[in-house]
């Protein structure tokens, strides 16, 4: 399969265009006249000035249409111009730069923002929350200018949070480094806002970036040190501190799996079933939603992780109803368990759980790794479903009979 550097320049930037913008809208997108698109296209002529207006218009690096880097993975353009958006946003903010019209908006309505953010979030539709928190970013950075010094802990707060946001927007989409500096920034803005809980979250969030990135030990000992950070008084704790102490030893018990630590994540899904039974139902707070359900569903992905398979069906066995989890949680746990009866062998099984989540959540779907390992575990099952459901999550079978995938060529490019 050709690499991304193996297409000429005039094809990645047909490939960066895609189907859906014409040579004649990418002309009126630079100001470039027809002629010339088609002459960058052909590889006849393609000026630094003419790269640099493309670059900009398709939101792409110029390093990704010189082939010099590969695009992130299951980004179309749209995808790009808002995370380049997102990235000025967060870079220039954190040093101080702010556009002239950059207005301060009041707290409540930054809050409510932050709000807004989690709920289209906690939708699965992650370039909708780029588009929204790169605003959010500069206003909460307008804000910050304007407090006086000593009335600024709120806007911190709020900053931070719009930071965080930024940070696992960009963890999703494939932009591991402006996660990096989005949740660094995040953390130096919870810690001038000097909140030990919203510092907590923070860590939290860095672990998973490093979850992500494979720095599997990091993450583990961050995602502890951090719930042990905010560890209440279970008698005394109050709804807003469960959810933060339980969703923090669940994702620890997730990093546990990923290590393969039986122990480890046994522990800790122990405490985050005991906390969740505390809560008795599902609670909204800090950006994330906790309790019974969660801990419950989240335990499924951590049995499959530990290859305890026979506990991850159990578990799916227990749960009656979903429907108080947000539509992302939910097509993960679809996705966890398409995973569990992939490895159970129970293929027909897999493939519906697969098929109905692909075409309830395609928008959800486009950012995640999950179903094109689910198909490579998948051992048997007839051919037309396997093409229908390999067409949806964006893979191509290699051969009929040995049941591998691979990325197709336009979706490994984009």
């Amino acid at each position: 399969m050709p690499q991304w550097s193996d297409y000429t320049t005039g094809e990645r930037i047909k490939a960066l265009r895609g189907k859906n913008v014409r040579q004649s809208d990418l002309a009126e997108m630079t100001g470039l006249s027809i002629v010339t698109i088609q002459n960058a296209e052909q590889d006849k002529r393609l000026s630094l000035p003419t790269l640099m207006k493309i670059a900009d218009a398709l939101g792409a690096d110029t390093s990704v249409i010189l082939g010099q880097q590969a695009p992130r993975r299951a980004m179309d353009q749209g995808d790009r111009a808002t995370m380049r958006k997102l990235s000025r946003a967060v870079h220039d903010t954190a040093v101080g730069m702010l556009p002239d019209n950059a207005e301060a908006s009041p707290l409540d309505e930054l809050r409510q923002a932050v709000d807004r953010c989690w709920d289209v979030y906690w939708a699965g539709r992650y370039t909708e929350v780029g588009a929204i928190v790169a605003p959010l970013v500069i206003a909460a950075s307008a804000r910050l200018r304007e407090q006086p010094v000593d009335e600024q802990a709120d806007a911190w707060a709020v900053l931070s949070d719009a930071y965080r946001i930024s940070a696992y927007v960009a963890n999703l989409m494939g932009n591991r480094e402006l996660a990096y500096a989005a949740i660094g920034h995040a953390q130096e803005a919870a810690q001038s806002a000097a909140d030990p809980l919203r510092g907590a979250l923070v860590a939290s969030g860095r672990a998973w970036v490093y979850l992500r990135d494979a720095r599997l030990p990091e993450a583990l000992e961050l995602a502890e040190r951090s719930a042990v950070d905010i560890e209440p008084r279970m008698s005394r704790a109050t709804p807003d501190q469960l959810v933060a102490y339980g969703s923090h030893v669940n994702f620890a018990a997730v990093v546990a799996s990923r290590l393969g630590n039986k122990e480890r994540a046994a522990d800790y899904l122990s405490q985050s079933h005991a906390t969740g039974a505390l809560m008795g139902r599902e609670v909204r707070a800090h950006g994330t939603l906790f309790g019974p359900t969660t801990a419950t569903t989240q335990a499924v992905g951590v049995n499959v992780a530990l290859g305890n398979v026979g506990k991850a069906l159990e578990l799916i066995g227990s749960v009656d109803d979903v429907s108080d989890l947000t539509d992302a949680a939910q097509s993960r746990y679809a996705m966890d368990k398409a995973l569990a009866y992939a490895d159970a062998q129970q293929w027909d099984n897999a493939l519906d759980t697969l098929e109905d989540t692909l075409t309830n959540d395609p928008v959800w779907a486009r950012h995640q790794t999950l179903p094109s390992v689910i198909l490579q575990k998948v051992g048997t099952g007839s051919t037309d479903r396997l093409r229908r459901v390999s067409a949806l999550v964006g893979v191509s079978p290699i051969g009929v009979g040995d049941h591998g995938f691979a990325p197709a060529t336009d979706r490994s490019a984009l």
